[in-house]
């Protein structure tokens, strides 16, 4: 249902009847093997393939040398991908007349590609491509089949490393399961279970020992009447983006969808409408790290195919804009499908139809390069592609571990989820995460509270979440930069922390432990993002963010009166030290009375080296006590 294959079926079924007229001539002398080979027919109109095989079967026992027979039973195999006995059947016509038809060339060639025997294949195509009625479209489409045989044997002598790992009987089950989405901190999947033709999300958690039996989703997304799947979660694992097809409230034939976490439960699905959805197709959505970009799959207009990778930005009204295509960098005549867009927000993972591969959908990867231009992809090599369908891929916020769906031996059954260890080449920037709970410092009772994390290179936000969260966050952030990371909530002190993600060498994720104090007298809280050069007292651009979280403070706590604390480590003598904390606090003072803040519930003061911390033994205690804070003096 997420995958649009009307058109290849399409073609499927023009082949067929192109071959029918051209064998009409060659029909049997044999009357059983004529009246089965016509009830076949028959049967084939219905789709009752089953039906048309066995007909067929006996149409060729009572006449061996019945070529027509034999090449509908090949076109019906390759339909229904059963390719070594579609292969067979070709093999049977030529062996009764080598020019038999021209599409028995092209039968045996597809039979070969899609079982991996690229070699055999390229041949077959060669000489199926000189046949003197091809369209040009035709054409094309054969000159696309003889590079990707090419590619194929070349992939194949030069396999990359690939040690695919089942899931397990707790995800995957003799149905089909695919489009895992897993959370950042790898603790949560939801993936899509087909039962009985209907497309559900199910669930699970990891614990110690493995991954814990799924469920399904909630009733507030799952339908019986409808499908639900190809989706996608935000890292953080509280938003859900989904598709849904054929609603009462859907735009055209399959739309994007969305629901937030409650509880424990989801919300009622809301539909963006336009211009996110269309009379079109739209399907298969992809959520990058700060929720602020979403890249789908549509046929809608202006595309460079069938289907195309189109992505929206998510404006500061909450609506989506106007969808642009990613180009013909990623997008091909043919289809592409199943994005995913990394957390370091530069790396795109897709499957596609249309570039050089080994198949019917291989996966590729391209990074944005930082003037927006997407490089040409790469293929990820075989055998992580076969000659067989891969899709709905992901990659681990580490970049170490690779998710996808395949219907590879050994599975349960039809698709499984299978993870990997992914090859260096194919590895996205360092990612780490930042996950935190918040709660009272008195209570312990969990407070929803105003998180953001700003990019100090770029001075953007990275993240930010304002809503209800429950006490709980989880952002993603590249690890190329360092990140002030704030949380505000009114009648509690600020809360300020640096993450400096650039110098770590690992991709360790920060877990923090959030415990608010509410204000009172004497209450301290350090703003551990005010930057200054060394011994001197001028703010550096870098403090905008934790100097605007203390405005935010003093503007929603009217009644509180701060002081404004400047300190040192012990390197330089008392005199200078002093004065420099005293400066630097000033400084402080001075910028918020800059900014419309009340002289009267400010002052200031330089405690030099007098009040550490940490010991001044190591550049870390010394680092810390080199810092600005303020402390609550009266509340009216």
């Amino acid at each position: 249902m997420f995958y649009s294959h009307q058109l290849l079926l399409t073609g499927f079924f023009v082949l067929y009847s192109l071959t029918i007229d051209a064998q009409q001539p060659e029909i049997t002398q044999v009357r059983s093997a004529k009246q089965a080979y016509e009830q076949a027919g028959s049967h084939i109109r219905k789709k009752q393939y089953s039906n048309a095989i066995t007909l067929l079967q006996k149409a060729v026992q009572e006449d061996p040398h019945f070529a027509s027979a034999y090449q509908q039973l090949g076109d019906i195999y390759r339909l229904t991908e059963a390719y070594t006995e579609a292969k067979a059947s070709y093999e049977s016509v030529l062996k009764i007349d080598p020019n038999f038809n021209s599409l028995t060339f092209y039968g045996l060639a597809i039979s070969n590609f899609y079982s991996g025997n690229y070699a055999e294949a390229l041949p077959w195509f060669t000489k199926y491509a000189q046949s003197p009625k091809l369209t040009d479209k035709s054409k094309l489409q054969i000159e696309k089949y003889i590079q990707d045989c090419r590619y194929g044997m070349n992939a194949v002598r030069k396999p990359v490393p690939f040690d695919p790992i089942n899931l397990g009987a707790s995800i995957n089950t003799p149905n089909q399961e695919y489009f895992p989405s897993i959370t950042a901190d790898n603790e949560q999947i939801i993936f899509t279970r087909r039962t009985k033709n209907n497309e559900d999300f199910y669930e699970s958690e990891k614990t110690s020992e493995g991954w814990k039996p799924a469920t399904s989703l909630s009733s507030n997304i799952n339908t019986e009447s409808y499908n639900e799947g190809a989706q996608c979660i935000s890292p953080d694992g509280v938003y859900l983006f989904f598709t849904a097809c054929n609603r009462p409230d859907g735009q055209g034939s399959c739309d994007i969808y969305l629901s937030k976490k409650n509880g424990k439960d989801w919300s009622v699905t809301y539909n963006p409408g336009s211009p996110l959805n269309t009379e079109s197709w739209e399907s298969q959505p992809a959520l990058n790290a700060d929720g602020k970009r979403l890249y789908f799959v549509s046929n809608r207009k202006g595309g460079y195919g069938g289907n195309d990778i189109w992505c929206a930005e998510l404006k500061p009204d909450g609506e989506w804009s106007e969808p642009k295509n990613l180009g013909p960098n990623i997008n091909t005549p043919y289809d592409e499908h199943s994005p995913y867009i990394h957390p370091d927000n530069k790396t795109l993972y897709f499957s596609s139809e249309g570039w050089p591969g080994l198949g019917k959908q291989d996966i590729f990867m391209s990074v944005q390069e930082d003037s927006g231009q997407w490089k040409q992809p790469t293929n990820l090599g075989y055998p992580i592609n076969t000659a067989k369908e891969q899709s709905g891929f992901m990659v681990s916020t580490d970049g170490n571990t690779a998710y996808y769906s395949s219907d590879i031996k050994g599975g349960y059954g039809g698709m499984d989820i299978y993870s990997f260890k992914l090859n260096d080449a194919f590895k996205p920037k360092k990612v780490t995460y930042v996950k935190g709970s918040i709660t009272d410092f008195d209570t312990q009772k969990a407070l929803s509270a105003q998180v953001t994390i700003v990019d100090l290179k770029t001075g953007k936000p990275a993240f930010e979440d304002d809503e209800d969260n429950n006490g709980k966050f989880l952002a993603t952030l590249p690890q190329d930069s360092k990140y002030a990371l704030t949380i505000f909530k009114k009648g509690y002190m600020v809360y300020s922390e640096n993450l400096a993600l650039e110098t770590q060498n690992d991709r360790a994720p920060f877990i923090l432990d959030v415990k608010l104090k509410p204000i009172k007298v004497q209450e301290e809280a350090t703003l551990k993002n005010i930057f200054f050069d060394t011994d001197k007292y001028s703010l550096l651009p870098e403090s905008k963010s934790d100097l605007a979280i203390l405005i935010r403070f003093l503007n929603e706590n009217a009644t509180v009166s701060i002081e404004i604390n400047g300190h040192t480590d012990n390197v330089g003598t008392d005199k200078i030290n002093l004065l420099l904390s005293e400066n630097r606090a000033k400084e402080v003072y001075n910028y918020l009375i800059s900014n419309k803040i009340n002289s009267s519930r400010l002052s200031y003061k330089g405690y030099g080296k007098s009040s550490p911390i940490a010991d001044n033994l190591t550049e870390t205690g010394r680092q810390l006590n080199r810092r600005t804070a303020f402390i609550i003096k009266s509340i009216n």
